[in-house]
């Protein structure tokens, strides 16, 4: 059943609190459940030895490593990186796993969870990294959780192995809304789309509502941005700065 849109505003924070630590780490999140942020955005990328892990640049350069990837080492072998190398002042943690990321943290917030493909990758592989994102996940509830990503066959496959999970077809600011439009309206399985807020605009954001679509929208971090999607009515703000925009929202 298709859920309904949020008519309200939740506030998301991406990749946890990494205004205050490095990102997609465990004390990034912790950092913004210090707040009372709605839900926590994420990004999984699949290691050599196919485990699913969180991680959201292309390269490891900031961890020491350039022009490495997260597929050119197994699980145990990034277990030994520091994966808070660049954050100054930051504690050693080591990788987190989408399943001990989702173990502790479900139940507490809602999360999103974003698919990273690579073009390097085999279509056997990305479509191993849907499926072990479906099974970590189960079902949801709620919208508890969802998966988002911009990839859209990954999200065609998701949808052919029948979850029950919402999935989000995020977008850039390169894409048309025209274009965007056709692909919803090819695609009626999209629960919503996940656009930049520099583009998102209210023919997008009426057309979505009208089709009972939700619209979630990033790289808030501004006054001017958050409020921006305060006032387009917006499902889900992901941010940078969960404070700001909580504060803004009231």
């Amino acid at each position: 059943m298709r859920i309904e849109p949020l008519n309200f505003c939740n506030i998301y924070a991406h990749r946890g609190a990494r205004l205050e630590a490095a990102d997609n780490t465990r004390k990034a999140f912790e950092k913004a459940l210090l707040y009372p942020v709605d839900g926590m955005e994420t990004d999984v990328q699949l290691t050599k030895d196919s485990v699913s892990v969180l991680w959201h640049d292309r390269y490891l350069d900031k961890l020491g490593y350039p022009g490495k990837h997260i597929d050119d080492f197994t699980f145990a072998e990034l277990q030994q990186f520091n994966f808070a190398a660049f954050f100054t002042g930051a504690e050693e943690e080591g990788v987190f796993s989408l399943q001990a990321f989702v173990n502790q943290y479900r139940g507490r917030c809602k999360l999103q969870i974003e698919i990273k493909n690579r073009e390097w990758e085999t279509l056997q592989r990305q479509q191993k990294k849907v499926q072990q994102c479906l099974e970590i996940l189960g079902s949801a509830h709620d919208l508890d959780v969802f998966i988002s990503s911009f990839n859209l066959h990954s999200l065609q496959y998701a949808h052919r192995l029948s979850t029950d999970i919402e999935l989000v077809y995020a977008v850039d600011e390169s894409d048309k809304i025209s274009d965007i439009i056709t692909t919803v309206s090819e695609n009626h399985f999209l629960a919503g789309i996940c656009q930049p807020i520099a583009t998102l605009n209210e023919e997008l954001a009426d057309f979505l509502r009208e089709h009972n679509k939700l619209i979630v929208t990033y790289t808030c971090n501004t006054g001017q941005d958050i409020q921006k999607a305060l006032d387009l009515n917006v499902d889900i703000l992901i941010t940078d700065d969960p404070a700001k925009a909580i504060h803004m929202r009231g």
